[in-house]
């Protein structure tokens, strides 16, 4: 909160939330211009970069808007989508954010039907909607090559957002989300590839249709 001294790596991120509480607080009302980072970092005793990461996880999350070097105002809520085919090409821009190779947990390997420890090739995506804001993150895993599947099951959950998954998102950790897990299938009935679909509850409606 301002006036506190606030330390270490999450400092901006706590802040973000402190802002964030305090235009639900009605601090702030939609299209109003926020203070200048300058202004920020002085009421909050910490320096101006400090605030400059934190409205950026706030743009990102779709909390605020705005250009990056003149201002930043508060959102419109960002828009509510509905899932109703988890196999479908996301519509809009997304960006890999990861592409090492991971060994099968115990999960994974299951959900392959192959052995714990195998080295799995490995994608991760932030789909982004029209607005630049980041929408879902899914995560793949695959053996060998990438084939054409013929099929897919989806298992619905929810989960915690852990630290980098709320980085991404521009929310804050331990935000609940659903968690989806698709598994793609040949003409077999065998996995070929899995997937978590990642969704924040207040961005997304879950209605999927049989297939």
């Amino acid at each position: 909160m301002p006036g506190v001294r606030m330390s270490g790596e999450a400092e901006y991120r706590r802040i973000a939330a402190d802002i964030r509480r305090r235009i639900r607080a009605g601090e702030w009302v939609v299209g109003q211009p926020l203070p200048s980072r300058t202004g920020m970092a002085g009421e909050y005793h910490v320096h101006e970069q400090t605030i400059r990461l934190a409205y950026a996880l706030l743009r990102r999350g779709g909390v605020l808007d705005g250009e990056p070097r003149r201002y930043v105002a508060v959102a419109h809520p960002p828009a509510v989508r509905t899932l109703i085919n988890a196999d479908l090409p996301w519509p809009y821009s997304s960006e890999t954010t990861d592409l090492r190779q991971q060994p099968a947990t115990e999960e994974l390997a299951a959900r392959l039907g192959v052995r714990p420890g195998l080295l799995l090739h490995h994608e991760t995506a932030e789909c982004l909607d029209p607005g630049g804001h980041s929408a879902m993150l899914v995560s793949s895993w695959w053996r060998g090559q990438r084939r054409p599947h013929a099929s897919h099951v989806v298992e619905v959950g929810a989960t915690s957002l852990t630290e980098e998954q709320a980085h991404a998102l521009g929310l804050l950790v331990d935000t609940l989300a659903f968690r989806l897990i698709r598994t793609r299938l040949d003409a077999h009935g065998s996995p070929l590839e899995t997937a978590d679909l990642v969704l924040p509850v207040d961005r997304w409606l879950i209605r999927l249709r049989g297939h």
